[in-house]
Formats: structure tokens, sequence, C-alpha cells
């Protein structure tokens, strides 16, 4: 037969407290990434990242989710078409209802008619949908992380730039390191716009791209073949997506 514990033998927290504290979060390793000096190649040193910023496992539901957020941003939405109530003209019915033998009709504006209004077109609205933030920013790690374990992630050292805007210069650059067209082209991005390097870059299209992190997103980290990235411009996007990661863990106390 169970017997009934008395209340006063039970642990309660005291009264007008929640029964939830904060412990720290768990321990995450870090990994390890090597910077090198550009355009040489040459390895600097190295940095620690936390795993759940640089070694997170593959979410391809996610990073599709991102993918498809953002397209749906950048849609204008813009088409427009005239309903027979917006064309210019008059009101005035063509032919009379019966005694003609043809079909019944109306104004000049009928959508059948030539120069008419259009049934059913399209009007200008909006396409973006609603992504999570933590979504979002777990997608952008995701990414870096599908990078960094495949071995394209290169970091290099901040202020990377050329000594001059010449596309063969940049072209040689990237035969060298295999980051060419043949390689599958890349991504550079840097923290703020390198004159000479985006001019060379622009002029070299067929080689790879450079952006500013500002402009950049979720499917152009996917989209080349590799990422080359300045190590200030990398701390700041993984700084700027991480609102998913709790800084305490929740933890009932009884």
């Amino acid at each position: 037969m169970a017997t009934e514990t008395p209340l006063s033998a039970v642990n309660l927290p005291p009264p007008g407290t929640s029964p939830l504290t904060r412990r720290p979060a768990p321990v995450v390793p870090d990994v390890l990434a090597t910077v090198y000096k550009f355009p040489t190649m040459e390895p600097a040193r190295f940095a620690l990242y936390p795993a759940n910023h640089l070694h997170l496992p593959l979410r391809r539901d996610i990073l599709h989710r991102a993918v498809i957020f953002e397209g749906d941003a950048t849609r204008k939405g813009t088409a427009s078409t005239k309903w027979r109530g917006d064309v210019h003209g008059s009101g005035r019915k063509i032919r009379p209802q019966k005694g003609t033998g043809k079909a019944r009709l109306g104004d000049k504006k009928n959508p059948m008619l030539r120069g008419g209004g259009v049934a059913f077109g399209p009007h200008p609205r909006d396409f973006s949908t609603k992504l999570p933030r933590k979504v979002y920013d777990l997608a952008w790690r995701t990414a870096l992380s599908y990078r960094y374990r495949r071995g394209e992630l290169i970091v290099i050292e901040n202020n990377a730039d050329i000594e001059m805007a010449e596309p063969r210069w940049i072209t040689k650059i990237m035969e060298w390191n295999h980051w060419g067209n043949a390689d599958g082209r890349s991504l550079i991005i840097t923290r703020k716009r390198k004159h000479n390097l985006f001019e060379a870059m622009a002029l070299a299209g067929r080689e790879g791209k450079a952006k500013t992190e500002e402009d950049i997103d979720v499917k152009d980290i996917l989209e080349l073949g590799r990422i080359i990235i300045e190590k200030r411009a990398l701390d700041s996007i993984l700084k700027r997506h991480s609102s998913d990661l709790n800084r305490t863990v929740p933890s009932a106390v009884y």
C-alpha cells in the first residue's frame, strides 16, 4: 500500500521565488582555424572558434528555409495589370443586348476584347516571408560550418588587398592557389571594400566574386566553390548571428 509523503519533508523553494534557476551553459569545445597571409597564403597563426560556431552538423532543412527566406525578400512584386475598371474609356454598351444575333457584350473594356482589361492579372504584392531570427542565425553558422568541415573556409588576415587593380594579377593568384574558374570559383569576403581587389575581381568575374560582409547572405556562402574571408569579417558575422546561443541554461530546483 502506497504511503503519502508529508508535505514538510519535500524541499520546496521559498515563497515568491521561481522553481527554475539558471546554471552556466555547458562547456563548448573549440575548433582550430589557420589564418593565412594574403595573397602569399603563408600560414601566419591559429585562431580558436567555439564548435557551435564553426562545427555544427549539416541541417539541409534549415539552410533551405534560409535560402527561400532570402529569395522571397528580394522579389520585387511590382508586376501590375489593369482590370476593366482601370482601363480608360466609355462604359457605354457596345451593341444592343438582343436582336443582332451576336453574343451579349458590355462596354469596350471587357476582358474578352482587345484593349480591354486583364482578367485575373497580377497586381503589386509583397512576396516576403517570415523566418524566426534564431533559425536564420543558426542557418548562417550551419553554412559556415559546412564550409569549414569540407576545408572550403579559408581565413586570411585583415586588410587583404593586392598591389594593383589588374585582372591578370588576381587571375594568377586565383590559379596558383586553385581558387579560379577551373576549381569552382571563389568568394572573397572583406570587412570593408578594398579598391584594388574589388576592381580586379570585377574585371576577372569568371574567377569569382568579391563582396563585403554586409553584402552577402546564406546563399552566397553556399553558391561558389569556397570562401576566402578576412578574420575580422568572420568574427563580425559570427557575433551578429549568435542570437540562438543561450548563455545560461534553465534548471529546475527541487
